[in-house]
């Protein structure tokens, strides 16, 4: 039985979910708690797609078809709660009639309002909406979500370590042998061979690839959020216009979570809240939500974006969330390491399956992916 060890414990756990299905010995490597990273921090929206529908419909067709996976895989993970699109101003009703076309194009169902009813059903929003939208957002948990891939990987034979830091790759003649660990828990540091190794550190991956001098086109784009009590909607309220900062306010139980803005850093392990930032999170949400700037502010938090680096587009905002699981035998000569980039929690069982099928069609095994139907265990199994 081939051994493969997965790098990062966020989408590392809807990885090793699909490899463990399909017969293979895993082991997952999470320098710290799980989901301590970008999977663990994210506002947890759980995408219709619509939010990419004006500029990448490829991702927002992906994300459709995803949330319906999710909402029956996961469904204790998932507040089936819908939302809103809603154009305040002119510039935003220049971008309806294609809004409703794209989304369309997609699959993603689309039920347009007038601001009467939008306003009856989500009493807080701005009486200077224009139209509204309703898709079929939803909110997540987003260490539940996680966790739930976790304890099913878990339950089918995964050996899952956290607080476990990959700080080498092992290579012999052009092939993965291995990796050298670092046990934070008992301070010592030792070797796990494998026949495969797969980086889904997410903006982190660089690093890891680095470690064998290999260079991935990728960039973290941290963003920043902002959490304030109450919650003051029942829906996700999404701006109706191509996807930019401080845009979205998602309701996460008795709270309501705004987000983003967006900016490219160098480390991500050295990204820092910017001046200026939360408030401007507040007035641009405030927009759609006015009462928002009359809250205080309970928490505000940044998560990078594994981004792939793109020469045509400078803007975090616009860069595509596609994945892309890449074959490094094939790019840098190094059999036996993959890497898994770009992608977004909404679509961490896709991107897994991308992956695993790779590692499939190199072993040799004809074992199709069943996680599109195959429902998760509880996230509590994972600690039992």
């Amino acid at each position: 039985m081939e051994k493969i060890v997965v790098i990062g414990g966020g989408i590392g756990g809807a990885i090793a979910h699909d490899l463990a299905l399909r017969g293979f010995a895993v082991v997952v490597l999470e320098k710290g708690e799980l989901c301590c990273g970008s999977t663990g921090r994210h506002h947890g929206l759980l995408h219709s797609g619509a939010r990419y529908a004006l500029h990448d419909v490829a991702t927002a067709a992906e994300c459709i078809a995803e949330n319906r996976i999710l909402r029956t895989i996961a469904a204790q993970a998932v507040e089936q709660n819908d939302g809103l699109f809603v154009a305040v101003d002119d510039a935003d009703m220049a971008h309806y009639d294609q809004f409703i076309l794209n989304c369309n194009a997609a699959g993603i169902p689309c039920r347009e309002l007038c601001t009467g009813d939008a306003r009856t059903m989500e009493p807080e929003l701005s009486a200077a909406i224009k139209a509204a939208v309703q898709v079929p957002d939803a909110t997540m948990d987003a260490w539940r979500m996680a966790m739930h891939f976790f304890a099913t990987a878990r339950a089918n034979g995964a050996d899952i370590r956290p607080f476990s830091e990959v700080v080498g790759l092992l290579a012999h003649s052009g092939t993965i042998a291995g990796v050298q660990v670092r046990d934070h828990r008992r301070h010592t540091t030792y070797v796990e061979k494998a026949d495969m190794v797969i980086n889904a550190a997410g903006p982190w991956a660089g690093k890891i690839a680095a470690l064998l001098d290999i260079h991935l086109p990728m960039k973290p784009s941290p963003g920043v959020m902002v959490s304030m009590t109450p919650r003051l909607t029942a829906m996700v309220i999404n701006r109706l216009h191509p996807a930019g900062e401080g845009d979205i306010i998602v309701p996460q139980r008795n709270q309501s979570i705004l987000g983003t803005s967006a900016w490219i850093a160098d480390d991500p392990d050295a990204v820092m809240l910017p001046a200026g930032h939360v408030q401007r999170m507040i007035d641009q949400c405030s927009l759609m939500l006015p009462r928002l700037a009359r809250l205080q502010v309970d928490a505000a938090w940044s998560a990078s974006r594994p981004l792939l680096v793109s020469d045509t587009e400078a803007d975090p905002t616009r860069i595509s969330r596609a994945s892309e699981a890449i074959d490094h035998a094939e790019r840098d000569g190094m059999e036996g390491l993959l890497s898994v980039v770009g992608g977004k929690a909404t679509t961490m069982r896709a991107m897994a399956q991308k992956v695993v099928d790779r590692v499939c069609a190199k072993t040799g095994r004809k074992i199709p992916c069943t996680t599109g139907h195959t429902v998760l265990h509880h996230y509590r199994r994972l600690f039992q």
